[in-house]
């Protein structure tokens, strides 16, 4: 039997999404939070990756047991099966830490695959201007004039291109580096200046470089021009990689079928 989980988190104290030997991450929080209440190993497959301290209001994992999780759980007649895990989700978020929540564990045909299947990702990057205690942690403290219209700018050239090799960090699995963006845009949201940007899939570091790199246009540093030979010359050194992590949000992962 297969089963999806859907799950929020802040990844601020985390290393990451995925399990990694000898650091906190989302992974092994929510194996161990199904582990102690499940009684069973677990062993999560991620939708997304997020690197170290990213996060995310809409993530998934999956994983496969022999073991039906619902078994005398819940008996009422005319109950689906979703209704069911609600029970077990309840428990599951008082075990895990506060900054990680799962909403939903859902049975999938055994063939489902959270990463395969998901056919879009969404993200947004969040920054501010003016102190904000309650935006720290959660957006980008960026105290500078920025040209509005040269970011905007700067995100319509990424509509023009699929190679993104320049935005990709070194050291990754991929072997290829085409991406088809299906939005990307800058608007402003409550008191936040947000870059938005949905694709197919989304290379290591890829929305930190492009946020970097056009703030370096929203600021004049370099040109339009220079940005798009930035795309062009398929070279992450030419990129800048160096907005936190506070302020990138998963929003959202992309299914055909639910």
């Amino acid at each position: 039997m297969r089963y999806f989980i859907e799950t929020s988190y802040k990844g601020t104290a985390y290393s990451g999404f995925q399990a990694q030997k000898n650091a906190n991450t989302i992974q092994a929080e929510i194996e161990k939070g199904l582990s102690i209440y499940f009684k069973q190993p677990f062993h999560l497959t991620g939708s997304s990756r997020t690197d170290a301290g990213v996060h995310a209001l809409q993530n998934f994992f999956h994983f496969d047991t022999d073991h039906p999780l619902i078994n005398d759980v819940d008996e009422r007649e005319n109950k689906t099966e979703d209704f069911q895990l609600e029970k077990p989700v309840y428990h599951l978020n008082a075990i895990l830490p506060r900054d990680i929540v799962i909403k939903k564990i859902f049975r999938v045909s055994e063939n489902a695959h959270c990463r395969f299947d998901a056919v879009s990702r969404e993200y947004k990057y969040f920054i501010y201007k003016n102190k904000n205690p309650f935006l720290e942690g959660r957006a980008y403290y960026f105290p500078y004039q920025i040209d509005l219209e040269k970011l905007k700018k700067c995100a319509e050239v990424i509509y023009l291109n699929k190679d993104f090799t320049s935005f990709s960090k070194k050291n990754t699995q991929v072997k290829f580096f085409i991406c088809s963006i299906k939005k990307s845009e800058w608007i402003l949201e409550n008191d936040t200046l947000v870059y938005h940007v949905e694709a197919n899939r989304f290379l290591r570091g890829m929305v930190k470089g492009l946020v970097g790199t056009m703030l370096k246009v929203g600021r004049g540093i370099i040109s339009l021009q220079e940005f798009g030979k930035i795309i062009e010359s398929r070279n992450c050194s030419n990129a800048d990689f160096s907005v936190p992590p506070d302020g990138l949000f998963l929003v959202k992962v992309g299914f055909d079928n639910f």
